[in-house]
């Protein structure tokens, strides 16, 4: 490295310097130059959803009051499991799942097969056609989006049945009976009971019917 000072006029000396010191080396173009931090990626779209992530890396969604949907990233699968009974709809509740899938282009149609537990029933992901593609992300951004139809059916179920259920167990006083004016008013035989006692031997009914 060498230095270079030239007098111009009455000005002051100006220092050039020719080379560059190994230790302080800037790359060509970049002096006083310092590269921006890469941004993080922007999320597109934010769910929420009751998950669990297993030993082997796969996601458990237990949001859907009938099933529970595993998404095995390892082996592309996503598999359906009854909650805690078995029945039509159950079944129901899992053909509207892969339907939905499928409408979506989540999984291949035709993978669509009973899984090897019973009641659980399986589909394949599709492997995606390019890297910026995680089908896993994509496959529960689809699935919050089922569970957020399904769940407000389910809701007005739970309602109708707990509103029966009071209809039933706490009815108003229109829709219930005085218990002191039923004691008064109690007769020992009502409707369509024979009320008199003896008259079906006529027709030798007598060990038949009792009043």
């Amino acid at each position: 490295m060498a230095d270079i000072t030239a007098t111009i006029g009455d000005k002051a000396d100006i220092t050039v310097h020719i080379g560059t010191d190994p230790e302080e080396e800037t790359p060509l173009g970049t002096a006083g130059f310092e590269p921006p931090e890469p941004a993080e990626p922007k999320s597109q779209a934010q769910i929420s959803l009751q998950i669990r992530k297993t030993l082997d890396g796969s996601f458990a969604i237990t949001d859907h009051p009938d099933i529970d949907v595993v998404i095995m990233p390892h082996m592309l699968k996503i598999v359906t499991f009854p909650k805690e009974e078995y029945g039509d709809h159950i079944y129901a509740a899992q053909s509207r799942l892969f339907n939905f899938l499928a409408k979506k282009g989540i999984i291949v149609l035709d993978s669509i097969i009973g899984g090897n537990l019973h009641g659980s029933l399986e589909a394949n992901l599709p492997p995606p056609f390019t890297e910026d593609i995680d089908p896993v992300e994509v496959a529960l951004y689809v699935i919050s989006k089922f569970v957020d139809e399904e769940l407000p059916h389910y809701s007005k179920e739970k309602q109708y049945e707990d509103e029966f259920d009071k209809w039933l167990l706490e009815p108003d006083d229109e829709n219930s009976t005085d218990l002191e004016w039923a004691a008064k008013t109690h007769q020992q035989r009502k409707g369509v009971q024979n009320r008199w006692p003896g008259s079906t031997a006529a027709y030798g009914l007598t060990g038949m019917y009792r009043a």
